[in-house]
């Protein structure tokens, strides 16, 4: 039975995917995985990936060389996008990926990434209307697409939860002023993302990543994260507005507390939420169709 092993290492965090191919060709987990390096952090400063985030990312790298060897993945693929597209130093994470992993990361652009995160996020959603528009909201940046079976326009944008706030939401919490100007950017990125894709087509929004997983899970009123209650379910933009708002008026140290918090989560969150409850609003979609998989199982399905 083919074993293949997925590599997604974005802005915020770094994941790794194991599965098995079965006798009827899907794809069936082996090991799924995350750790948060925060690779981004500093990036739209400096330009540069920080020797810390490098360490971290080292680290992790070194975890996932020993789970893909130990389950005997045959194809191995590391995708790297918008902290890794943007840095200077790229080639230093580009060579220390390489000699723990044994491939080169691809360091993919804006339009590829929109494309694998559509196709993974799709294949297991039941009862979504079409067309679709997938946004998948990331550390550095949030991707658009649009398709029925695939993707027929994209567009990646560069507003995430990481970029968001180290530019813009200083305080703890974001002071009024701050949250202000946030939307008036986030809104300027998802007008430009409009004159690409028609958001206009979509019969369905459907959102993924860890921003939206995470909103849901708090609309929901779940204790602890629950994978299984969060992928499909359906929260409405009054939801999302309310859970945002809620986020964006708690200090860190009150986010930390809630159950379905991932502690790399804890200072990015009430950006992420911003970026969801602002494009609700521009799309005029009603309820955001949830789902746990994206471009990780799009990567994984790529290998096939």
């Amino acid at each position: 039975m083919s074993v293949v092993a997925a590599i997604d290492c974005g802005t915020n965090s770094i994941r790794l995917l194991v599965a098995q191919v079965n006798s009827s060709g899907v794809l069936e987990d082996l090991d799924r995985r995350m750790i948060v390096i925060r690779l981004g952090e500093g990036v739209d400063q400096t330009g540069e990936i920080s020797s810390a985030a490098l360490e971290r990312a080292f680290i992790a790298c070194d975890e996932f060389a020993s789970v893909i060897d130990k389950l005997g993945a045959q194809k191995v693929r590391f995708v790297a996008t918008s902290a890794s597209r943007d840095a200077k130093n790229r080639q230093i994470f580009v060579d220390g990926v390489k000699s723990r992993i044994g491939v080169e990361p691809e360091v993919i652009s804006g339009h590829e990434e929109a494309t694998l995160s559509f196709n993974g996020a799709t294949g297991s959603l039941v009862a979504a209307q079409s067309p679709l528009l997938v946004i998948d909201i990331g550390g550095g940046s949030t991707e658009f697409v649009l398709g029925v079976s695939a993707p027929t326009s994209a567009i990646s944008v560069d507003m995430g939860c990481v970029r968001l706030t180290e530019r813009i939401l200083h305080d703890d919490p974001p002071s009024p002023a701050q949250i202000d100007q946030a939307s008036v950017f986030v809104d300027s990125l998802i007008a430009k993302a409009g004159e690409v894709v028609d958001f206009a087509q979509a019969k369905t929004l459907v959102g993924l990543a860890g921003s939206v997983t995470t909103v849901a899970a708090i609309a929901l009123g779940l204790d602890v994260y629950d994978s299984e209650a969060i992928h499909g379910s359906r929260i409405r933009a009054q939801q999302v507005h309310e859970v945002t708002k809620t986020l964006l008026g708690m200090t860190r140290a009150q986010r930390s507390t809630l159950g379905v918090m991932h502690p790399g989560r804890v200072d990015v969150i009430g950006s992420g939420a911003l970026v969801l409850d602002r494009i609700m609003k521009a799309t005029g979609i009603p309820e955001v169709l949830v789902s746990e998989r994206d471009i990780l199982d799009g990567i994984a399905q790529s290998l096939l």
